[in-house]
């Protein structure tokens, strides 16, 4: 029937992309890998290294949601073709409906899965660090990095992320300072990699009496979280290590406690901080990862030999230049500066509607076309 022919088409055309897609998945490696995994879990020491057992049990787990999601994508395909054969068969029109649904719903897991492709950098995979400062302007600034923190938080409770508030500076009347978030999750730091830089914000001011529009800045950072078995050599002369009593998201027991680390790095000045543990030492291990991370990360994108090349004035890079604005007045739009990716419901934004940037990023980096 003519009006199934258009879909049909598409379909056949797409069954490529299909294969490619399997393809760059490598799913028969894949298979070969879960093979070994599992041999390692049936061995009789196995839960004798709780730490690397659980690794094993995740990196297993991944590797099958990887297999059953494409599965499913090539059931959803197969199931899409049977239904216009049906329909065909039985000339009947009422199906269409339910064929474009289907056909709109398998090219849009066909898309997603094709982006995870582009997650090949050796850490995306990880689990990510985002850190928040408040950029200058007071209240209004400290305001905006809350509610940039609030996004995020909102992106990862749609993605089926964990997250873990690792240190959090309250505003001197609202907002915050600054603040530490894990986010815990398949290719987390992949899918955040891009958000990395200055966030300019342009609405009237909830704090200015009379009303008149306010242009605010907070800059967001955005590392791997990388794992102990990943051997980074620092200096113990070169940190200096505070302790202080916990303030904001860190609970009512830390609050009663000098449990809180502040760990400076005083060749480059990078400060990390952690409050959310319940002891002084899981604080300190803490923090001393997300030093590792902090510095691994601008290791690695400055291309050096050591830790010890890097310099004071590397810290700098971190606020990077203006990536995205964010408008609410006298229009509402979010627009990447980079990518050209605009989306017009503001409010979705910032309740985390973000895959549309951080798919644009994804394709642009792929492909070297960044907008102009």
């Amino acid at each position: 029937m003519l009006i199934y022919d258009d879909i049909r088409y598409k379909l056949n055309n797409m069954k490529a992309s299909l294969d490619e897609l399997r393809q760059a998945l490598d799913l028969d490696r894949g298979a070969d890998e879960i093979r070994e995994l599992e041999a390692k879990a049936a061995e009789p020491d196995f839960w004798n290294d709780t730490a690397n057992s659980q690794k094993v049990l995740q990196r297993t787990k991944q590797l099958k949601d990887k297999a059953d999601r494409y599965r499913q994508l090539k059931t959803q395909y197969d199931d899409v073709l049977t239904l216009i054969e049906m329909a065909e068969e039985e000339n009947d029109e009422s199906l269409f409906p339910e064929v474009e649904k289907g056909f709109n719903d398998f090219c849009a897991e066909l898309d997603r899965q094709t982006l995870t492709t582009l997650l090949n950098g050796e850490y995306d995979k990880n689990n990510a660090i985002m850190s928040f400062h408040a950029g200058a302007g007071g209240t209004e600034a400290q305001d905006w990095a809350q509610m940039l923190f609030r996004m995020y938080t909102h992106w990862a409770d749609a993605k089926g992320f964990k997250y873990q508030v690792l240190n959090y500076l309250d505003g001197d009347e609202a907002g915050m300072k600054s603040a530490d978030l894990l986010i815990e999750g398949e290719n987390a730091f992949g899918y955040l990699k891009g958000e990395a830089g200055v966030h300019r914000l342009v609405r009237i001011s909830p704090f200015d009496a009379s009303g008149r529009r306010h242009t605010s800045f907070s800059a967001v950072e955005v590392t791997p979280e990388m794992s102990d078995d990943i051997d980074v050599e620092i200096n113990p002369d070169d940190l200096k290590v505070d302790t202080y009593r916990s303030s904001g998201a860190g609970g009512q027991h830390v609050n009663k406690t000098e449990s809180a680390i502040r760990i400076t790095h005083i060749p480059t000045g990078i400060i990390v901080a952690c409050q959310n543990e319940r002891s002084q030492h899981q604080n300190r291990e803490m923090a001393m990862r997300m030093l590792k991370s902090k510095l691994l990360e601008i290791k690695e994108r400055e291309h050096l030999e050591k830790i010890d090349d890097i310099k004071g004035e590397q810290k700098k890079i971190e606020w990077g230049s203006q990536i995205r604005s964010y408008v609410f007045m006298p229009y509402t739009l979010a627009k990447d500066h980079r990518t050209g990716f605009e989306n017009g419901n503001i409010n979705a934004v910032m309740d985390g509607d973000l895959d549309g940037f951080i798919n644009a990023y994804l394709r642009c980096s792929a492909t070297g076309q960044w907008a102009k």
